[in-house]
C-alpha cells in the first residue's frame, strides 16, 4: 500500500502520508476482524442432514425460527461457500422395514405380492409388466403392461381386481417409488388391506413373486423378440392363462394354480 511505502522509504508519519494521498487513517489502521463461521456452518450442516433438499430461504428462516441472529447475507456467504447452493442429489429416506417371515397363506386373498419387471421393445424403448400374485396358490392374477406404470395405475389394477375377485388381507410389496407413494397407501387403509413392505435389499422376503418373476423372463420376456406394446400385453395374456390352468406346480404337488382353486 502506498501509504506504507511512505512511511518505511521516506520517513514520514503515518498522518502525514495519509493526508498527502487522501486516505483516512481510519482506513489505512483498520484491521479486519477474524471470522467465526464455524456456528453457521454447524447449523447448516444439521440442516442439510436432516432435511436434504432444503434450499437457501428455508435454512435461513429456519435458523431465524431457532433464535439465531445472523443476517441472509451471511447466511448466504457461507451456505454458497458449503456448496449448499449447488443442487444436491439426495436418496428418498425410508422407514424401518421390519423382517416379515414368508409363510404360506391357507387361503386365497390372504397375501398379495407385488412386483415391477422390466424389458425393451425391437426398437430399444423399455416397458415395465407389473405382477400381482396371490401366495396362496400362486395364481398369476394382473400382468400390466406399459411404458410407464405409476401409483395411479397400480391402484386402478387392484380396482379392477376388487371388482372380479376381491382384495386380500395383506400386500406384500418391494420399496420402489410406487409402493411406497402416498396414494397407494391411503388406497390400502381405505380398504383395510396391510401394506407390508420387505427390507432393502432382501428380494427373496418377498419370494413368491420373484420365483415367479424368474419364470415370466425365461419363458416369455427372454423367448420372444417384441415390436410393439401390444404385442407384449398379447403374450403375456397367453403365457398367464398357461401358467394358470396348465403349468404344474412342483410347491402345489404338482398341480396348476386353478386345480387348487376348483379342489377347495
Amino acid at each position: 500500500m502506498l501509504v506504507q511505502f511512505m512511511v518505511e522509504e521516506h520517513g514520514v508519519s503515518q498522518r502525514q502520508a495519509c493526508k498527502t494521498l487522501s486516505v483516512p487513517r481510519s482506513t489505512f489502521q483498520y484491521q479486519p476482524r477474524p471470522k467465526n463461521d464455524m456456528p453457521v456452518v454447524q447449523a447448516l450442516e444439521e440442516l442439510v442432514k436432516k432435511h436434504p433438499a432444503i434450499g437457501f430461504w428455508q435454512s435461513h428462516y429456519r435458523l431465524r425460527r431457532k433464535g439465531h441472529p445472523w443476517n441472509h447475507k451471511k447466511v448466504y456467504r457461507i451456505y454458497s461457500s458449503m456448496g449448499l447452493n449447488i443442487r444436491r442429489r439426495h436418496k428418498k429416506r425410508l422407514p424401518a422395514r421390519v423382517k416379515q417371515a414368508l409363510f404360506r397363506p391357507e387361503s386365497t386373498n390372504q397375501v398379495w405380492s407385488v412386483d415391477f419387471m422390466s424389458d425393451s421393445l425391437w426398437s430399444g424403448r423399455h416397458f415395465r409388466v407389473l405382477n400381482i400374485l396371490d401366495d396362496f396358490n400362486r395364481e398369476m392374477l394382473a400382468m400390466e403392461v406399459d411404458f410407464s406404470l405409476p401409483a395411479q395405475r397400480v391402484v386402478r389394477v387392484l380396482e379392477f381386481l376388487e371388482l372380479v375377485r376381491g382384495l386380500p388381507r395383506m400386500i406384500r410389496v418391494d420399496n420402489g417409488p410406487e409402493f411406497i407413494s402416498r396414494l397407494l397407501d391411503q388406497w390400502c387403509r381405505e380398504k383395510n388391506i396391510e401394506l407390508v413392505f420387505i427390507q432393502p435389499g432382501k428380494p427373496m422376503q418377498n419370494g413368491y413373486v420373484e420365483r415367479c418373476n424368474g419364470s415370466v423372463r425365461k419363458e416369455l420376456l427372454n423367448a420372444n423378440v417384441f415390436n410393439t406394446l401390444e404385442e407384449v400385453r398379447e403374450k403375456a395374456m397367453e403365457w398367464m392363462e398357461d401358467y394358470n390352468r396348465e403349468r404344474p406346480h412342483e410347491s402345489l404337488g404338482y398341480k396348476a394354480p386353478m386345480d387348487l382353486l376348483e379342489q377347495l
